[in-house]
């Protein structure tokens, strides 16, 4: 019946982490990094009769595979209304929760969880229950504040809605070209990834599987999305500190911050506004030389800096986070962190004209912290597709 491939971008956040919860401007963009959902269905025959539903996770190197008949008694057979994706019921969870019970997954891959039930819910919502199998696989680190879970959403919404027919895509051919959908498919992929990440984080912005599916850079501002038109390349050294984090505890700590002093950090969340708004106008702006390209990423880099400085404020930084500043400033560049802090990654913007030599000695004293690098073109592509 064909393979079918999509890929999904990750993301970073580049002003406006945790003030966004408060009303603030945020501005978040795609970076080159991707999670691959490659899918075909199988004919029941092929499976022996009823066939079965299968998931290769391949950067875990576990195989999850349900009996279609014990999916429809479990869930029903209910492809119905593709078009007008519907959040998972609390049954519908409950009776996910008891197939997973039944699997074997380590125990040090227990928040494999909630990426297995967002699998389960897309495939039998949009595919019912029939058989077919999907390789997931991605360059981007778990739970690292770079949009994993909804490349994986994004990734996969869109495999199988082009599998059911509710997507038609511009596919190239045998794995190097890699085509695109109309903006109204991509709409309908970004219902169905969403929710997906409800069901993995339970009331999640939006911002990131926005991202991962229409690409490039937006401002997203109390529930609102704009598009942002970057005009010059930006480049990114990401710093993955491998420092697991609660993102929840982190973003309640701001709000309790805000509730103890309440004047001060109100001035803190305007001045992160101040600085995403400004932020927005910059990457849109643009420079024809090499003098005016520099002045912008100086601009970028100021900014950045600022954004830093108020993240501290909100207590989200962390020992990790600031040996990754210290590092980089030795060298004169500029660093914040994206996402929720309190560990996870680094930011540290790559101006233009950077010699090799200075990236890559930066580059080494970082990782001899233990920490792992990227180097990543931002404002990319969205969801993309590609007949296998």
């Amino acid at each position: 019946m064909g393979e079918f491939r999509a890929r999904a971008p990750g993301k970073i956040i580049l002003a406006g982490e945790h003030a966004v919860v408060h009303g603030s401007a945020a501005v978040a963009a795609a970076i080159d990094l991707y999670t691959l959902s490659t899918f075909h269905l199988l004919p029941a025959s092929e499976d022996g009769g009823a066939g079965a539903v299968e998931v290769d996770l391949r950067d875990t190197g576990l195989v999850f595979s349900w009996p279609c008949s014990r999916l429809r008694e479990a869930l029903g057979d209910r492809p119905a209304g593709v078009n007008a994706p519907r959040p998972c019921s609390s049954d519908e969870l409950a009776a996910m929760a008891k197939l997973l019970e039944q699997e074997e997954i380590p125990e040090d891959k227990i928040w494999l969880v909630g990426g297995l039930s967002a699998f389960l819910y897309l495939y039998t919502s949009i595919l019912g229950c029939r058989p077919g199998k999907a390789v997931v696989k991605s360059d981007l680190p778990v739970g690292a504040g770079l949009g994993s879970s909804a490349a994986f959403c994004v990734s996969l919404s869109g495999a199988l809605l082009v599998a059911a027919g509710a997507v038609s895509a511009q596919a190239g051919n045998g794995g190097t070209e890699w085509g695109s959908i109309g903006r109204d498919d991509l709409e309908l992929v970004n219902q169905w990834a969403f929710q997906g990440e409800k069901i993995i984080h339970g009331k999640p912005s939006g911002i990131d599987n926005a991202v991962s599916t229409f690409g490039s850079m937006i401002k997203f501002k109390k529930g609102e999305f704009t598009n942002l038109r970057c005009t010059n390349p930006v480049k990114m050294l990401i710093t993955d500190t491998r420092v697991g984090r609660n993102t929840k505890a982190l973003v309640a700590g701001v709000s309790e911050r805000l509730s103890r002093h309440p004047d001060a950090m109100a001035s803190v969340i305007s001045a992160v506004n101040s600085i995403s708004e400004e932020l927005s106008s910059i990457v849109e702006s643009a420079a024809e030389d090499e003098v005016a390209i520099t002045t912008k990423e100086e601009k970028l880099a100021e900014l950045m800096q600022m954004n830093q400085g108020l993240l501290q404020c909100m207590g989200v930084s962390h020992r990790s986070i600031e040996t990754v500043l210290q590092t980089t400033l030795k060298y004169n560049l500029v660093s914040k962190l994206t996402g929720a802090g309190g560990g996870g990654c680094v930011l540290t913007l790559i101006p233009t004209l950077l010699s090799k030599l200075v990236l890559e000695k930066t580059t080494a004293e970082i990782e001899s912290h233990g920490f792992r690098c990227f180097q990543v073109e931002v404002g990319g592509r969205g969801l993309q597709f590609c007949r296998g």
